[in-house]
């Protein structure tokens, strides 16, 4: 057990403070596996790569991800995903993986250069601007564009994404959700204004289907194995698990992607060659040709290992089992620390070095990256994630200079996700003028 817990509330104070300090300083104090008091039930803190592999290879075994994440129920439905039960998760993943693998992501590309395209004619020419402020609404419009369709996603404005924005504040793991708590209420009624939005976006689908049918055209056409027809509810819930899911991780990733080589000259300096090498005359990139961006691909996958956005994941164990010679007990909070073990030195030399070209040969450095999670529940949005963020990314370097007018950004403090707190300002000036 971690020294320092306090009678009755045990380390929920610190954790509330500094969720990625005290795994750090258990980390020191008691190696790769210990002791959390942080609610009624026991947590037990795995840390490493070995312990990874036990956590995702147990989970839906001996480790209960639905019993893990009470405010996911709460904020989609009892039904829903893998809190339905193995199966249910299955058919329901099987109705979205087809559509983020192979020719799909390719069908993707256009509508994320035309968003970033519009980003920049706000722009202008010179200026400044917030990183999340900016990326945030952009990644935003990015997957209201893949997941619900052009004619819709232009619909959209600033407070679709602030509606997210209060949404996400729900995902509360901590604190119960049934607290009058005005964050968590503004998170149910923007629960609700979403599922109002999406299930009639849905209902003017049905009655007005588009040709050639998109994401959610086909999506809203899409029949289980068995034939059965998809409810509503799993479909308004898919496309609000997709969108907030894939903003609430990709617009944290990019924004410190671009801090993180804005503070590396050199680094960023091989991003930019690269990319007018493989750019250069590219007016409408395509799959094969974003996929040959192999060190933005490892600048973005050291920004996965330092700055994980998900600082933790978390499972319930479920039942009581050995591990390691400790006793596991049923209902014990079990979790895993991307932001520490990412940063574990037998694992990364010069663990806290911004350093993409570590991946050049090491593939086991890659395959310990747990930010997107891991095993059969791993993000299975993570390639589309890669590929939109490797658009924004080469496009802005390709157009403009930058420079960061908040030298040091710091993560959000507490237990929210770990996006970059604002003010995290940039200057910018075009490279060439736009034509008048």
């Amino acid at each position: 057990m971690l020294s320092g817990a306090r009678p009755v509330i045990g380390h929920i104070p610190e954790f509330m403070r500094d969720p990625v300090a005290i795994l750090q300083r258990g980390h020191r104090e008691n190696g790769h596996m210990f002791g959390l008091r942080i609610g009624p039930k026991p947590t037990v803190v795995l840390l490493g790569s070995e312990h990874n592999r036990f956590f995702f290879s147990e989970t839906d075994k001996r480790l209960s991800i639905r019993s893990a994440y009470p405010y996911f129920v709460r904020m989609f439905d009892p039904g829903f995903y893998f809190f339905g039960g193995q199966d249910e998760y299955h058919r329901q993943r099987a109705l979205v993986l087809p559509r983020f693998q192979g020719r799909q992501l390719n069908g993707y590309i256009s509508a994320m250069a035309a968003q970033t395209r519009d980003i920049e004619r706000q722009l202008g020419d010179s200026g400044e601007f917030d990183l999340i402020r900016t990326l945030g609404p952009l990644v935003m419009r990015i997957a209201a564009h893949a997941f619900l369709g052009p004619e819709l996603g232009t619909r959209l404005d600033l407070d679709f994404f602030e509606r997210f924005r209060r949404f996400s504040g729900g995902m509360e793991n901590v604190i119960p959700l049934w607290l009058p708590i005005p964050r968590l209420v503004r998170a149910r009624q923007a629960r609700d204004d979403l599922r109002r939005l999406l299930g009639d976006m849905i209902r003017q689908r049905r009655a007005a289907p588009v040709d050639p049918p998109d994401f959610l055209q086909t999506l809203i056409e899409a029949r289980y194995d068995d034939g059965e027809p998809v409810p509503d509810l799993v479909l308004i819930n898919l496309i609000l698990m997709l969108t907030w899911a894939g903003h609430e991780t990709t617009a944290g990733h990019v924004s410190w992607a671009f801090i993180d080589l804005l503070q590396h000259p050199e680094e960023l300096a091989r991003v930019r060659e690269e990319g007018r090498t493989v750019l250069d005359g590219v007016d409408e990139p395509d799959l094969k040709t974003i996929n040959q961006l192999t060190y933005l691909d490892w600048a973005l996958h050291e920004t996965e290992r330092l700055h994980p956005v998900a600082y933790v994941l978390s499972r319930s164990a479920a039942e009581t089992f050995e591990y390691e010679g400790y006793e596991i007990r049923r209902g014990t909070n079990v979790m895993i620390s991307p932001a520490v073990s990412h940063r574990l030195p037998a694992v990364y030399p010069e663990p806290d070095e911004f350093r993409p070209a570590r991946f050049a040969d090491d593939t086991q450095g890659l395959k310990g990256l747990v930010g997107f999670g891991g095993g059969v529940h791993r993000c299975l949005g993570v390639h589309f994630a890669y590929l939109e963020m490797k658009v924004i990314v080469s496009m802005l370097l390709r157009d403009y200079d930058f420079e960061l007018v908040d030298p040091d950004p710091q993560p959000i403090p507490g237990t929210k996700t770990k996006w970059p707190q604002s003010p995290c300002r940039v200057r910018y000036r075009r490279k060439v003028a736009a034509p008048v």
